[in-house]
């Protein structure tokens, strides 16, 4: 193509021509235009629409796990505050016994002081 000597409106329709090419180019290239393409579509839907299943799936089972563990926590918990429950109460029990056997203890001890002081006055009263 000669640009000296040439027309504006010549140069104009060699542009537009060219645009006009390179569309067409563009459009045969275009893959909605090819047949196989709605079939690679279609198959990339359904591995999509697979893969958000299995997360779907994923999430919920997830989701029961943390539930499951939820309960088990809690029941851990019970056993765990009823054994300090009757930890608690055996301690009380053992406390209360204890307790009785130091008054008992110190009753004896009382009453053997008061004996052995009825014999020192009655050792003295003799004299």
């Amino acid at each position: 193509m000669q640009v000296k000597g040439t027309k504006f409106d010549e140069r104009a329709q060699a542009s537009k021509e060219a645009k006009l090419a390179l569309l067409q180019r563009a459009k045969a290239l275009n893959p909605a235009n090819d047949p196989a393409f709605a079939e690679r579509q279609a198959a990339r839907a359904e591995a999509a629409r697979a893969r958000d299943e299995r997360e779907a799936e994923r999430k919920a089972a997830k989701a029961e796990a943390a539930r499951i563990a939820e309960e088990h926590r809690i029941a851990e918990e019970a056993r765990l505050a009823e054994e300090r429950r009757v930890e608690e109460e055996r301690l009380a029990r053992e406390q209360e016994e204890f307790e009785k056997q130091q008054a008992l203890l110190l009753l004896k001890q009382k009453m053997a002081r008061d004996e052995r002081y009825a014999a020192r006055k009655a050792r003295a009263g003799k004299r």
